[in-house]
């Protein structure tokens, strides 16, 4: 899972040579660290199965808000109008 998300990084490199391979990183896992913060707060669900075989024993129940398609794509379209802001 990480190793792809760390490809994108890299391939980002390419045409955005300017932005540090740190950010490219960050941009590219941050759908799993907003999940990660969904569930902590309560937003999206998941639950711990001793059954499940896999390597993470997670059941996911819900997570509309990070990981559907809709949600990405208003994610990008809020960095895109945001970018070039800063704070002050």
């Amino acid at each position: 899972m990480f190793i792809g998300h760390f490809g994108v990084g890299f391939a980002a490199e390419k045409t955005a040579p300017k932005t540090s391979l740190g950010t490219l990183f960050l941009a590219a896992q941050f759908v799993d660290l907003l999940w990660l913060t969904f569930l902590l707060i309560g937003f999206e669900q998941a639950e711990i199965c001793q059954s499940n075989a896999s390597i993470i024993p997670l059941k996911f129940i819900s997570y509309p808000y990070s990981y559907s398609l809709r949600m990405v794509i208003v994610w990008v379209i809020r960095q895109i109008k945001n970018r070039g802001k800063t704070c002050r």
